[in-house]
């Protein structure tokens, strides 16, 4: 029999009427045998997530304030949940338990994760499923790092011991036994973690979107939907601000080879993106996807026969790691390197960046340009269909975008292009109507 892991995330678990769906999703089909919870997220615009008002009650209590009305607002949403849906949970004594812990922890990881761990409560309450908590075998390094082959033992035999269960996202534990939390959006983490760990031959990540789109819906309206894509496209787009799926959660499943499926719990009929090791043939585009986004800075360095100084390269990153910055791309010629770097990540110590790679090198000028945007062309086609380099520049000269860097991968999955941030909307509008379908 197959194994699915489906994760839900906070759109799809906001409120008693969304829960019955994710209900009748699971119960479904017997092949859905772990189910990995987020915590409520927001049930209209101007809502606010559990999760914000759990951070909220930490900090309030760090500060030594009353944090009573935001913990307030808390427990009215589950306590809502459950009356509802008819639950047992005795939620009082959970939600008294927290309240009393939370000013005793100096981090706010535990705040943070008790909307998950309360999420997945009521969630198999609802369900008659075993509740599996991950504080038992989602493992962290003491410096916060995850623990990835220790985790992989620990929840492969927990999961084991369950037919069915839930396991909440987002968080799990350090040695000293301490709660610590993934990024925002680490409950994807959780679902390909379990699903790995299960030996699933689906992941299933459920959402409010059905799957990914070619392009970014606030610049496109109604993008073409991916149907299938490839991990390392998934990684490419996901990088460049393609935001559906956290980018960690692909490495679990992508170890393992096991597909990911997108789909939407509102529309839960739509088969959504799936997400696989090696897709079958080329996007019918010749690209898969469109992404990218503002606020990056580009260091030029110019110095003659610098192909010949031997090191030049090492020390330039040498300047960018003293300085405590990350660099994104490094596009170069025979006598110009390029550090492209986040503009915000050059707050404070841009001089110093600057004075450093001056003491090392020795350049005959170096420029820093701001106001950068990047915008990625993304797919596996592009490798064996001639001309996609041309269209795509042809499309930017006719749009009237000035290209002020270009940098392509040797894997020749995308080609990435730099160009004012006033310039972004209009070249992803220009790449997706000669590649994908025209705009009206």
């Amino acid at each position: 029999m197959s194994v699915i892991v489906a994760k839900f995330g906070g759109s799809s678990l906001s409120d008693a009427e969304q829960f019955l769906k994710v209900r009748n999703i699971l119960l479904s089909d017997t092949n859905r045998k772990f189910v990995v919870p987020s915590a409520p997220g927001k049930r209209f615009d101007n809502d606010v997530k559990v999760t914000d008002l759990l951070y909220e009650c930490h900090a309030r209590a760090r500060r030594g304030q009353p944090f009573e009305a935001p913990f307030l607002q808390v427990a009215e949403r589950f306590q809502e949940i459950a009356a509802q849906l008819s639950l047992d949970v005795q939620l009082s004594e959970h939600l008294a338990r927290i309240k009393e812990r939370i000013p005793q922890e100096r981090n706010p990881d535990y705040a943070a994760s008790r909307g998950e761990y309360l999420n997945g409560l009521l969630l198999a309450d609802l369900l008659g499923w075993d509740f599996v908590d991950p504080e038992n075998c989602v493992r962290f390094r003491q410096d916060g790092s995850l623990d990835s082959e220790r985790t992989q033992i620990d929840c492969a035999h927990e999961l084991m011991r369950h037919p069915y269960a839930v396991m909440p996202g987002f968080y799990g534990s350090s040695p000293d036994g301490s709660i610590r939390t993934f990024s925002r959006g680490g409950s994807d983490v959780t679902g390909a973690i379990a699903a790995r760990a299960a030996d699933a031959d689906l992941y299933e990540n459920w959402t409010d979107v059905s799957g990914f789109m070619t392009a970014d819906p606030h610049i496109i309206k109604n993008p073409r939907r991916i149907e299938q894509i490839t991990y390392r496209e998934l990684r490419e787009l996901s990088y460049m601000g393609a935001t559906v799926l956290h980018e960690d959660a692909i490495f679990p499943v992508r170890k393992a080879g096991i597909p990911i499926n997108i789909r939407n719990t509102n529309e839960p009929g739509h088969p959504g993106t799936l997400i696989l090791p090696h897709a079958q043939g080329e996007p019918p585009a010749g690209i898969t996807g469109i992404a990218g986004h503002k606020g990056f800075a580009i260091i030029v360095i110019e110095k003659a026969m610098m192909n010949a100084e031997l090191g030049f390269g090492r020390r330039v990153l040498q300047a960018v790691e003293e300085c405590g910055v990350s660099f994104e791309h490094l596009p170069t010629g025979i006598d110009t390197m390029c550090v492209v770097l986040s503009q915000e990540a050059l707050y404070g110590v841009r001089e110093r960046l600057v004075q450093r790679i001056i003491e090392l090198t020795e350049p005959d000028s170096i420029e820093i340009h701001d106001e950068l945007a990047l915008v990625a062309t993304v797919g596996r086609g592009m490798v064996s269909q001639r001309g996609i380099a041309s269209r795509l520049f042809e499309a930017l000269y006719a749009a009237g975008v000035n290209v002020r860097m270009i940098d392509q991968g040797s894997s020749e999955l995308n080609i990435i292009v730099g160009v004012s941030n006033r310039d972004f909307e209009r070249a992803v509008r220009a790449i997706y109507a000669a590649f994908i379908e025209p705009l009206d």
